[in-house]
């Protein structure tokens, strides 16, 4: 297939593009290379992929990849509808792989309008450039904080999300149901995807595992929020990105009719994970929550030195607890997980070690 793929310089991005042309699809990648966290690491990730930091510092001029041919990239925001529109016309891309976003729960409170613009303005952009050139599949990142304030565990797609904590969330629950305003009124194919607390190598720097494991090594403490008390469904990058191409190699057809109809009672009483467009979101992670004690356990034992702890309350917009319920995507897709945290955390530590505490000058 030919695949867009926007933000190709993040974390998730980068991973996908890699496996994508490693299986001969032609990709082009889309980002905009922002500031949000450190901008070497970015960098590198293309660099990684045969992209030379130079070329992608133009903006809207494609480079192709050095190191693989079916690779090329572009650096653009999705703000930009006009160059967006043109890309779109001018490759008649098969699927499109939306995980272009402002990413970060705290930096959502202060940063609002970052959110808005980049989140649902450019997501809209996504959808017109999808109606307008017949884009057959789109998958879209959505998130867990969606859930906000539900109490009810496992998180499951038929629970009801109307409770957000989290500007971050707020405008990734848009995106749900502007994607089924789109698959529903034009019969675009969309799948969204809610990922659980993504780690590995290449990760965001501003996340748990990359925040503790140089605090760890350099000798200061580590923040610890809530007072301990928080558990997280942690996903590993392969099991997410395994997810990500099953579900663009599927596109979601309508369905006929609403689920056991005789039941119902009223349509308030509807599963609100259905519709009869060609539409469906699932949640993305490991399926099995593990408290935030057992994962710096298993991160000191990697490492070989105990951590230093800084217990502080839990921050504004966070929540206690995350808990996959991935059923249905396991049904509809064949997706199963299949690295636990130690195993994840072993491959963490061994690409901090050797490559990634350098690209960001910690070494």
């Amino acid at each position: 297939m030919k695949i867009l793929v926007t933000g190709t310089a993040g974390f998730i991005g980068y991973h996908l593009a890699e496996r994508l042309c490693r299986r001969g699809d032609e990709v082009v990648g889309v980002d905009n290379l922002n500031e949000y966290y450190d901008i070497r690491l970015k960098y590198a990730r293309l660099a990684e992929s045969g992209i030379s930091p130079a070329a992608a510092e133009i903006h809207e001029a494609i480079t192709t990849s050095a190191k693989y041919p079916n690779y090329r990239f572009i650096r653009m925001d999705l703000q930009q509808r006009d160059g967006l529109h043109e890309l779109c016309r001018n490759e008649r891309f098969d699927a499109v792989c939306n995980l272009a976003a402002q990413a970060g729960v705290r930096y959502s409170l202060t940063n609002p309008y970052t959110y808005v613009e980049s989140n649902i303005a450019g997501f809209l952009n996504v959808l017109e450039a999808c109606r307008d050139y017949t884009i057959n599949n789109l998958c879209y990142a959505s998130t867990s904080s969606v859930y906000g304030l539900n109490a009810g565990m496992p998180f499951a797609t038929t629970d009801t999300d109307d409770h957000p904590v989290s500007v971050y969330a707020a405008t990734k629950k848009a995106n749900e149901l502007m994607a089924h305003t789109y698959s529903y009124l034009y019969g675009i194919p969309t799948t969204g995807l809610r990922f659980f607390t993504v780690y590995g190598p290449w990760g965001r720097p501003d996340m748990a595992l990359f925040l503790f494991t140089r605090a760890i090594l350099a000798g200061r403490p580590i923040q610890i929020f809530n007072h301990g008390n928080m558990k997280r469904d942690f996903t590993y990058i392969d099991d997410i990105v395994e997810g990500v191409v099953r579900v663009l190699d599927n596109p979601q057809e309508p369905t006929d009719g609403p689920p056991d109809t005789e039941t119902l009672e009223s349509l308030e009483d509807l599963d609100p994970s259905w519709s009869p467009a060609p539409y469906r979101v699932y949640n993305i992670g490991h399926g099995a929550p593990v408290s935030l004690h057992e994962f710096i356990e298993a991160l000191e034992a990697e490492l070989g030195i105990p951590a230093e702890k800084e217990y502080l309350p839990m921050q504004p917009g966070d929540v206690p607890a995350t808990w996959a319920d991935v059923e249905p995507l396991e049904q509809d897709f064949g997706y199963r997980p299949r690295i636990e945290v130690p195993e994840g955390i072993r491959r963490f530590v061994n690409w901090y070690r050797t490559y990634g505490a350098h690209i960001l000058g910690y070494s």
